[in-house]
C-alpha cells in the first residue's frame, strides 16, 4: 500500500469544545503517539482523509507533514466515526518507521461461488497480521470456490502475501458453508419473526405512554396538581 501525503495542523484546544471546534472548521482532530514521544495533538483535514481512508482502507499508512515542520509516518489505530453523519470523529495515529514490523487488523474477502444451495457464514471478517509498516495489505483473500456444506475456511486457508505473517490462531475459522433454508423452513419461522416484531413494538408503545405521563409540563402550561409544591 503507498502511503498518502497529508498536511497537518498542531492543535491548542482540547476537550468536547475544541474538537467541535476543529470538526466545524473541517478537520479532524488526531493525536500521534508511539517510539516513547509524547503524544502530539494535531488536526487533519476533513475531505483528504476521508478520500484517503475510503480507497486504502482503515491501514492506510500517511506521510503527515505537520505545519510546524514536524515529518512523519503513521497508521491509524483508532478511528472514531460519528453514525448518523458518517463523518469521522478522532483519529488515533501510530508512529511507523520503514522497515518496522507492526501487527494489524486487515480485512478477509472471500472470492469465489460455493455450491450450490449453499449459505455462507462469515465468522471472522478480519485477522491479525504483522507485517512491514510500509507495506501492510489492504486486505486478505480466502477462496470458497465450489466449498460444499460443511466446509470450514480457518485463517490457515487465507492467502497472505509476501512478506505478511499471520498473528491469529491460524485455526480461527474465518467462515462455514452450511445448507441454505428450503422455502418450507423460512415459512414455518415467519410466524415467529412476526410475533417477536409485534411484541417489541408493544414494548415500546408502553414505554413512550409511560414516559409521556411522567413527561414535566410543556412551558407555559400548569403542572398536574398534584406535583405543586408551596415555594
Amino acid at each position: 500500500m503507498s502511503e498518502v501525503k497529508i498536511s497537518a495542523e498542531p492543535r491548542t484546544e482540547f476537550g468536547k469544545g475544541g474538537a467541535r471546534r476543529t470538526r466545524r472548521a473541517g478537520k479532524v482532530p488526531a493525536v500521534l503517539y508511539g517510539h516513547g514521544e509524547k503524544p502530539k495533538h494535531i488536526a487533519l483535514p476533513a475531505r483528504e482523509f476521508a478520500a484517503a481512508i475510503r480507497k486504502g482502507g482503515a491501514n492506510q499508512l500517511f506521510a503527515i507533514e505537520v505545519s510546524d515542520g514536524t515529518q512523519v509516518l503513521a497508521l491509524p489505530k483508532a478511528i472514531q466515526r460519528d453514525p448518523i453523519k458518517d463523518t469521522f470523529e478522532h483519529v488515533d495515529l501510530l508512529l511507523v518507521r520503514r522497515g518496522e514490523k507492526v501487527t494489524v487488523e486487515v480485512p478477509v474477502q472471500l472470492t469465489g461461488e460455493a455450491a450450490k444451495d449453499t449459505l455462507i457464514v462469515h465468522d471472522h471478517d478480519t485477522l491479525s497480521v504483522t507485517a512491514d509498516a510500509t507495506k501492510v495489505p489492504d486486505h486478505l483473500e480466502a477462496s470458497i470456490e465450489g466449498a460444499e456444506v460443511g466446509t470450514q475456511i480457518t485463517a490457515a486457508d487465507v492467502e497472505l502475501p509476501a512478506g505478511v505473517e499471520l498473528a491469529t490462531d491460524a485455526e480461527t475459522q474465518v467462515a462455514s458453508v452450511t445448507a441454505a433454508p428450503t422455502a418450507e423452513q423460512l415459512e414455518a419461522t415467519l410466524p415467529e419473526v412476526e410475533e417477536a416484531t409485534e411484541e417489541a413494538e408493544a414494548e415500546v408503545g408502553e414505554e413512550t405512554a409511560e414516559g409521556a405521563e411522567g413527561a414535566p409540563a410543556a412551558e407555559g402550561e400548569e403542572a398536574p396538581a398534584e406535583a405543586k409544591t408551596e415555594a
